[in-house]
This record gives C-alpha cells, structure tokens and sequence, in this order.
C-alpha cells in the first residue's frame, strides 16, 4: 500500500466512521462502525443538532440532543479514525494510539460539559465544543506522542 493509500483511509474515515476501515478492505468492522454510527447518530439526533449549531441556534441544539446516546460518538469515532490510520500503515508506528484516544477522552468531556460552558462568554454547545476539546486535544496527543519516540530513541529503545 502506498502512502497515498493511507490518506485515503484516514480522510474517508474522517468522513464516516467504517469508511476508512472499507478502503483497508476491513469489510466486517467497516459495516459495524458504519452501522454504530447510523444508530448512535439517530438516537442522539446529532444531524439535527448539527444544523441547528451551524444556523447558531445552540440553545436548540442542546435541547434536540439525547446526551445519553451522544456521550458514545467521541468514542466510536476516533476509534474507528484508529483502526482506519493503523490498518492503512504498512509499518506500525508505537503510540499512534495517544492522539486517538485523548481525543475520544476529552471529545465525551466536551459533549459532558456543552450545555454550560461558555467560552469568552459563548456557549458552545453539543456540536462545537467536542469538536474544539478534539482538535486541541489530538494536537496534544500528537506531541505526547513525539515526547515518548524521542525518549524511546535516546534512551536505545527500552
């Protein structure tokens, strides 16, 4: 697989959750996480609360919003960003997990706290918050991720 191939993944798992794994040719977890997806997006009803987050309407989007169904979608999704990232890698890379898994960690924090914290005075909400604690938190894991190569290559590997 060349390195074009592992983009493809990532990006159309960034898209969906199983489309990445369906690039890898991962047929069975690619049609589970599309289908964990489709069930975990409709019983949180977070299309709904997408448009009405993009129009501004974030006191909307908190009330249309089932927080026990949308506390799961962090999780699925970085994981299946994962498994799509590591199964397109011809190489496997040590601690790729980091930047996945406290992402999927603070994203579940963010969708926690969106009804009441503010920003600047701003309330985010279910949609923009998660999204904001994913992508600070991702480049976070990422330099953690770095800190424990480097120390893994001056230290000889143990």
């Amino acid at each position: 697989m060349d390195k074009s191939d592992n983009y493809e993944a990532i990006f159309w798992s960034i898209a969906m959750p199983g489309f990445g794994q369906l690039i890898n040719k991962k047929y069975i977890k690619g049609i589970l996480f599309i289908g964990l997806e489709f069930l975990i997006n409709i019983e949180s009803h977070l299309n709904m609360a997408i448009i009405s987050s993009f129009q501004g309407e974030i006191s909307t989007a908190i009330n249309q919003v089932n927080y026990q169904w949308l506390m799961f979608y962090p999780c699925i999704y970085m994981f299946a960003m994962w498994d799509a990232c590591r199964d397109s890698l011809s190489k496997k890379k040590a601690f790729l997990f980091f930047p996945f898994v406290i992402a999927a960690y603070s994203g579940t924090v963010g969708v926690i706290y969106s009804k009441s914290f503010k920003f600047m005075g701003v309330l985010l909400g279910p949609v923009w918050l998660p999204l904001i604690f994913i992508f600070l938190s991702m480049a976070i894991g990422f330099i953690i991720n770095n800190l424990f190569l480097y120390k893994i290559g001056r230290s000889g590997g143990g």
